[in-house]
């Protein structure tokens, strides 16, 4: 009977319906391989085909690192370079003098636009490296010889909202992937049971783009950076009210494992779903490490005087940068510290308000950089300091007194740490402090130079995004920053 329905089966099959099926077939294959990069994105990390699972665990670079974890002190509101690092004696000459028809194209706010403006602050060169630091860093210039100062970045918008998506995430529109984000896609991470990209804002308030600096745009939302808070619990309802014996809280956890595993077994392809149960699985390590890793207590009152806590002006960025230090240690791959809003947005006003956001941070961050050579972590951690552009040569009359308007032809960073050559200043800008001239910096290098430190390639780390290849560094060509790099 069953060699009867074979035949008649075998007799209903021609040549052409033959090949119209396996046409079917291959159109079919074809469609579920686009598909499945629309839900998984092809990853370019090691390997070609796309990745299928999205997770923490490290993953080898695509060359050997020369850093393991970046801490990055991002400045809101743009500090002014030629009042801390770049000093222009042309300014003191012609003080006073017009300006503005030369630059006006770059001008934010016309009406108000001043003459070229000297700086109110006294600048001395430091240390062996000679670098030229003003008066109002008391603190860093003992680290001056451990950085690399680059006085030629520039950037591509001259407004702060488009300039900071840029820095973050390489576009200047939001619903992109932050470098954090990112790092973590290529990398993962060492400690399992800590976030892999930490965000430590300030208890003040959010930072002008509020959340959206640390997304993991289209990456899988794992990758997004976690806020952790430093004042009471670092991390909201992270434990139960009532405490349960420890055989209960294991048989629960593996309960609860075996639930999620036959859920994403009947419903795969599900990024969110993914994400957000990693994210419980995570929680439930976190509830041992995450409060003992931010437990500043536990430090010395000699490493808490270094940061200045204790102090009131310092006190806050100072445990933030202690908490940073201690993340590292315990292989956190990628931290940000924030300030609130854009307290370096000196329009008017400027030297009361560049002394207090100096007071706020000098030195924490000088405090970091000496904890972290004498702990043995500077060889392993790559340190960056700097905002999302800088300021205008000319001032910026308000109803207080002179400002300086945005500038993003040229500003000062600096860099430190794993990788980068120390005592040295790259780049400058012209006579006035107002364009990048020597050795220009755009963002888009300093991102590719970022990832190039951390043995990623930034043409190789992509995820295809409708039928493109995405990357961190966008359409924009890049090129490593090879000076800086020891």
């Amino acid at each position: 009977m069953q060699d009867e329905k074979a035949k008649a089966i075998a007799k209903q099959i021609t040549r052409r319906s033959f090949f119209e099926r396996a046409v079917d077939g291959l159109q079919g294959a074809a469609l579920v391989s686009l598909l499945s990069k629309d839900l998984y994105g092809a990853a370019s990390v090691n390997e070609e085909e796309p990745r299928r699972v999205y997770d923490l665990k490290p993953r080898s670079p695509h060359f050997p690192a020369k850093t393991k974890c970046v801490i990055q002190l991002f400045m809101n509101g743009a500090p002014s370079q030629v009042d801390l690092f770049d000093p222009k004696p042309m300014l003191d000459k012609h003080h006073g003098e017009p300006y503005f028809e030369k630059i006006a194209n770059d001008v934010s706010s016309p009406k108000a636009a001043g003459g070229l403006m000297r700086s109110p602050f006294k600048f001395q060169q430091y240390g062996q490296s000679g670098a030229w630091v003003s008066e109002l860093m008391p603190h860093f210039v003992k680290q001056v010889d451990n950085v690399a100062m680059i006085r030629s970045m520039n950037t591509i918008h001259p407004e702060h909202e488009p300039a900071l998506f840029m820095v973050h995430s390489g576009r200047t529109m939001q619903g992109r992937p932050a470098i954090g984000s990112w790092v973590i896609y290529g990398l993962g991470t060492e400690n399992q049971s800590l976030p892999a990209y930490v965000v430590l804002d300030d208890p003040l308030g959010l930072p002008i783009n509020g959340v959206q600096s640390w997304q993991s745009g289209f990456l899988p939302p794992i990758y997004q950076g976690t806020r952790l808070r430093t004042n009471g619990s670092p991390i909201l309802n992270l434990k139960p009210e009532m405490e349960k014996p420890s055989d209960v809280v294991r048989l629960t956890h593996d309960l609860l494992g075996r639930l999620d595993t036959i859920h994403k077994r009947n419903h795969p392809g599900q990024p969110d779903l993914d994400a957000r149960i990693a994210s419980y699985e995570l929680a439930a390590r976190m509830q041992m490490q995450a409060s003992d890793a931010l437990d500043i207590s536990k430090e010395s009152e000699a490493t808490r005087e270094l940061y200045g806590i204790g102090d009131d002006a310092t006190d806050s960025y100072g445990i933030r940068c202690l908490m940073a230090r201690r993340l590292v240690e315990r292989g956190v791959r990628y931290i940000q510290i924030y300030i609130n809003g854009q307290i370096w947005d000196h329009h008017t006003n400027l030297e009361s308000g560049m002394r207090s956001c100096s007071l706020r941070t000098d030195k924490p961050v000088a405090g970091l950089v000496a904890d972290l050579k004498q702990r043995g972590l500077f060889k392993d951690t790559l340190l960056i300091w700097g905002g999302e552009f800088g300021r205008l040569p000319i001032s910026q009359l308000g109803d207080a007194s002179d400002g300086r308007d945005h500038n993003p032809r040229g500003f000062t960073i600096w860099m430190a740490g794993a990788g980068i050559k120390p005592g040295i200043s790259y780049g400058s800008t012209d006579e006035l402090g107002y364009k990048a001239v020597e050795n220009p910096v755009s963002v888009t290098d300093w991102q590719a130079t970022v990832l190039h430190l951390l043995g990623l390639d930034y043409r190789r780390l992509t995820i295809d995004q409708n039928g493109l290849k995405e990357k961190l560094t966008s359409v924009y060509e890049a090129k490593i920053v090879a000076g800086i790099l020891a």
